[in-house]
Parts: structure tokens; C-alpha cells; sequence
């Protein structure tokens, strides 16, 4: 199965032919799946997950990110506690119970900071995280290039297979000391997920205040999506589903490139429909 999504549903005005501010219902009539970046910056009620349920079809799914205290933003040289990450686990499973009930949550998606490297102390922090959430589908992207070295990439995918982790495979800008290299590597046999962030190399490593608006900004052409499409028949074969999920949106471009992949790889989500579940 192929799948593919944005993150979030209000910024992408041309997946409804020039619509602005879409609502989650509008979003999920044109694809199966969105990322929701809000958890990452404030863990949401269970009501709020509810409101998002009703809106959309039974079959729609959400990948949601991971709170920035799981995630480390927050070191524990700052300050962070283990107390502090218990509380925020406990927090989010919370949170997540009623998408698991319903078979509407996809995965966590754990998007670690570039200072969190290959590091024994940070190995044994993705056993902990799979410890604290049990039966949850866990996604991992790594944003520093020491995960990656010649040598010891193997034993890293190796590791996360061990631990059922899904290992997210990132399209980005990839520098000297900035971003990671693209490694179409699949560890779980149930998701892989692919990242899609543009390739602004200027952009990616832009300060200042409008440092958003530039980082993905970029268009992927049609040889760059020929190459996805290759990339995604050629994971097929090795797990149940290959989850795409554009966020080269600062453009406003995600919407167009996932549709037009959507054309490539001839997929349809004809299933997508009016809100099914019973929630009551």
C-alpha cells in the first residue's frame, strides 16, 4: 500500500483548487493521512483529538509528532528531569488512546534535534522511549549525520529493527555540518515513511526572523519526483505500507508535488469518504 500526506491541512490552498485555510474535512477528501505538528509544541486534550476524529473518514490516519520533551529539545543539562519525561509520556498516551481504539493514529513521529547524535546514552534512550510507549507505532528521524557514518549505519538500521522502530527516510539539504543524507532504509515490515523537505541548501541553514519561510521553500521538478516514485516501488516489496509526506510547504508547494506523485505511482484513495466512526 502507498500512501501519501502533508503536514498539517490549513497551508495547502491548492489541493482544493486555490482554497484558503482548508478544514480538516476539505483535507481528508483529497488524502488518507496528515502530520500534526501541534503535539510537538503542546500535548493536545483528548478532546481535541475527538473534534479531529469527527471530522474526518474512519479510514483517515494521523501521524503525530512527538512533544519536544520526548523528543530532548529540552536537555536534561537544562533541566529536564526524568520526572519531567515520565510526566510527558504518561501525558501523551494519554492523548493518543482514542486514534489507537479507532486504528486512526499511524505513527509518533520522534524528529530529534541535530545535537542528538550516535551516542551510547542516546541508544538507550530509544529503548526507554519504547518502554514508555508500548504497542505504539514509533517513527525516528535523525537530523544528525553521525547516525548515518560508513561503518556504523548498518548496526544502527540493525537496532531499529530490533526495537520495532520505524526509520524515517529524509529528503533534505545535506551539508558539511547541516542535515542528513537520504538512506532508503526500511526496519519495520508493518510502515516506512518517507520526509520530503525540499533541497534549498540557503534556506535550510537560514537565520533570522522569516528563517520558516525560507527553509523549505523549494519545488521539487518532475526528475526529482520520477526519482520518489522509483525510490517508493522499490521499498514496496519490504513492508505493508510506504507512507510519503511532503513538507516543502513554506512555498506552498507540498500539495501540488504529492498530487502529482500521486499521478506517478497511478494511486487513488477512492475509500476516502464521509466521517464513519462512532465515537459514542
Amino acid at each position: 500500500m502507498i500512501t501519501l500526506g502533508l503536514t498539517t491541512w490549513t497551508e495547502h490552498p491548492s489541493l482544493l483548487g486555490g482554497t484558503d485555510n482548508l478544514t480538516l474535512t476539505e483535507y481528508s477528501g483529497v488524502l488518507p493521512v496528515v502530520e500534526v505538528d501541534t503535539p510537538f509544541y503542546g500535548i493536545p486534550k483528548v478532546s481535541t483529538v475527538a473534534k479531529w476524529q469527527k471530522e474526518v473518514p474512519a479510514k483517515f490516519q494521523f501521524i503525530l509528532k512527538a512533544n519536544q520533551t520526548m523528543t530532548l529539545h529540552d536537555t536534561y543539562e537544562d533541566g529536564l528531569s526524568m520526572d519531567d519525561l515520565k510526566t510527558a509520556y504518561r501525558e501523551y498516551r494519554a492523548m493518543l488512546k482514542p486514534l489507537i481504539q479507532h486504528g486512526q493514529l499511524k505513527a509518533v513521529l520522534f524528529q530529534f534535534p541535530p545535537f542528538f547524535e550516535r551516542s551510547t546514552r542516546n541508544f538507550h534512550y530509544l529503548q526507554r522511549m519504547v518502554q514508555w510507549l508500548p504497542g505504539v507505532p514509533i517513527a525516528v528521524e535523525f537530523r544528525n549525520q553521525s547516525w548515518y557514518e560508513a561503518g556504523v549505519k548498518d548496526s544502527v538500521f540493525d537496532f531499529l529493527k530490533d526495537l520495532g522502530l520505524i526509520h524515517v527516510i529524509v529528503d533534505e539539504p545535506h551539508a558539511m555540518n547541516d542535515g542528513v543524507s537520504m538512506e532508503p532504509v526500511v526496519t519495520s515490515p508493518k510502515l516506512a515513511i518517507m520526509r520530503l523537505h525540499g533541497r534549498n541548501q540557503q534556506g535550510w541553514s537560514a537565520k533570522g526572523k522569516d528563517w520558516r519561510g525560507q527553509r523549505t521553500l523549494y519545488r521539487y521538478n518532475e526528475t526529482e519526483l520520477m526519482a520518489f516514485k522509483t525510490m517508493v516501488e522499490d521499498l514496496q516489496p519490504q513492508t505493508d505500507e510506504v507512507c510519503v509526506i511532503f513538507n516543502n510547504n513554506s512555498g506552498g508547494d507540498a500539495a501540488d508535488n504529492a498530487l502529482a506523485l500521486k499521478d506517478l505511482l497511478g494511486v487513488s484513495f477512492g475509500d476516502l469518504g464521509p466521517q464513519q466512526l462512532d465515537l459514542f
